[in-house]
């Protein structure tokens, strides 16, 4: 006589433990957990499933039902309050650093009037696809997928667009299909404008990570950027000091061209946490203007965003 266990047994090394079998009468109902599996995968699996089940002597008809926990996806945004601090530089880096964790991790360049990431991750040029009128995040060769209006416009293109429609194209990029990616690193553009507050609004981020250069002009402005995660409820995980430091190539001495130690003062004095410094190197220039992010390699500058990504790593798993 045919029992549900027996069907279970059957399915069980198929489905990974994904399936629930019942048999009643001939027919085998089946509860298939498809969390976290791209749609193809599910429909394939479902298929093997499904056939499985109706080679078992007794089956006449097989029901599966698929189902699927919600999954929780934070959001990180990094923020500075003005521009030209090297922002999206950093979040590149913290999004590929965090990846090599083994943070399932995606990137929206949500700096949609100035777009860099497709250029700092070497995906230019590369269109996203879309599925149900949904878009598909563009994979990297760094294992972090990406969206960005860079890859919705010709290169050079100015995207001249008021208020709603940037904050219209900011919700596309974050409700894409990111898959299984369970933390999404959004560079936001300088400011506190209207992108700001529909993202803020729409998707409001778990955390902040503020960068600023150590000089007095930009904390101005990254303390405005803080104000506003503060009023909005938003915890604001810690800054970061950019530009922090530059060693001379020829002697190895250590100057400060933008000063030194601001960001750690201001965050002293606003009790938050400093993340840590990225200095000002030639060496993480040149292998952004190439497409290549220290990060993803294994030298010194690849050990700086690390040490960033740790400290983010232990406030996400807190």
């Amino acid at each position: 006589m045919t029992t549900a266990a027996e069907i279970q047994a059957l399915l069980a090394p198929l489905a990974a433990g994904r399936a629930t079998a019942r048999f009643d009468n001939g027919r085998a109902d089946i509860v298939l957990d498809v969390t976290g599996l791209a749609p193809a995968t599910r429909d394939a699996l479902e298929a093997d499933v499904r056939a499985a089940a109706a080679s078992v002597s007794g089956v006449t008809e097989v029901r599966v039902l698929q189902t699927s926990e919600r999954r929780v996806r934070r959001l990180i945004a990094v923020a500075s309050g003005k521009g030209g601090v090297g922002k999206s530089t950093v979040a590149a880096n913290l999004a590929i650093a965090l990846a090599k964790r083994g943070r399932r991790v995606g990137l929206v360049d949500a700096d949609i009037y100035g777009p860099s990431q497709p250029k700092l991750l070497s995906v230019e040029g590369i269109r996203p696809e879309a599925r149900d009128k949904t878009m598909i995040p563009i994979p990297t060769r760094f294992g972090v997928p990406m969206l960005s209006m860079g890859g919705l416009v010709a290169e050079g293109q100015a995207v001249a667009w008021r208020g709603p429609m940037a904050g219209s194209a900011l919700t596309q990029m974050v409700d894409a299909d990111w898959g299984d990616a369970e933390v999404l690193i959004l560079d936001l553009p300088p400011g506190t404008g209207d992108v700001q507050l529909t993202m803020i609004q729409k998707h409001k981020p778990a955390g902040a990570v503020i960068v600023s250069t150590p000089q007095d002009l930009a904390l101005i402005d990254a303390t405005r950027a803080i104000d506003l995660f503060t009023k909005v409820g938003v915890p604001v995980i810690g800054l970061i000091e950019n530009m922090s430091g530059y060693a001379c190539p020829q002697c190895g001495e250590v100057s400060h061209p933008f000063g030194e130690g601001g960001a750690e003062r201001a965050a002293e004095k606003m009790r938050l946490p400093f993340l840590g410094r990225v200095p000002l190197e030639m060496a993480i220039r040149q292998a952004s203007d190439a497409g290549e992010p220290p990060a993803a390699g294994n030298g010194p500058q690849a050990e700086t965003f690390a040490a960033l990504a740790a400290r983010l790593d232990e406030w996400l798993a807190a």
